[in-house]
């Protein structure tokens, strides 16, 4: 246990390597489509319309209460069915990362709005009213003015909840879905090297995690200054 085998490593260097691409699409995947989802989420939470407000609510207080590997389960076991009819997919078609992905999606989104929102809201009404005296729709509102001030404002946030959704992926394990995570795990099953390979995963991750950690103060730091 104390000896670490380095060979190991360099000989599953490229399904490492392929386990880690898989994780970094998932991540980015759900960065992107979670914070555009989110992004309308937390417009229509502070819409004056009652019917967006609504749903924009009980979608957010429904996705946080639910865990995220009963989500991932869920997709794995409804969307590969649902895009298989729609799109006439072979039965074959491995399509579990599609699936990993729409359940980060969907979930990173209520997170994203959540924040969004609450950048949103401590900005000054003076806001609003200044761009409606300029003769601004809200539409032109919300896209040049707050926004882009909601959003500097909470990017620190931001980017912590994009390292929590990196650290996140590691969970889809629970359908099979070979990243970094279980390719580590699998190689170490496979040649008996379990307790090495879950620390140098673990490393990894600390790695990452740290480093982008860092660069988030970094940012805090930067904005505070402004």
């Amino acid at each position: 246990m104390l000896e670490f085998d380095w060979q190991s490593l360099i000989d599953a260097r490229q399904i490492l390597a392929a386990g880690a691409w898989i994780t970094l699409k998932v991540t980015l995947v759900a960065i992107a489509c979670g914070m555009a989802w989110g992004t309308l989420l937390a417009v229509c939470a502070v819409s004056r319309i009652k019917l967006l407000n609504t749903f924009s609510h009980a979608y957010v207080s429904l996705f946080r209460s639910i865990p995220l590997v009963m989500l991932l389960l869920w997709f794995f076991l409804i969307v590969p069915q649902v895009l298989k009819a729609v799109f006439d997919l072979s039965p074959t078609v491995d399509i579990r990362l599609v699936s990993a992905m729409v359940a980060f999606s969907m979930l990173e989104g209520a997170f994203f709005a959540e924040i969004i929102r609450a950048g949103i809201l401590g900005l000054s009404r003076g806001q609003f009213h200044a761009a409606r005296s300029l003769g601004m729709t809200p539409y032109q509102t919300m896209r040049y003015i707050i926004l882009p001030q909601a959003f500097k404002a909470m990017l620190p946030i931001l980017l912590t909840q994009c390292i929590v959704i990196f650290q996140d992926t590691s969970l889809v394990y629970v359908i099979a879905l070979g990243d970094f995570f279980r390719n580590a795990v699998s190689i170490g099953e496979r040649d008996g090297t379990l307790v090495q390979m879950l620390l140098f995963a673990g490393l990894v991750y600390w790695a990452i995690c740290s480093t982008l950690s860092a660069a988030v103060k970094m940012v805090q730091q930067r904005t505070q200054h402004d």
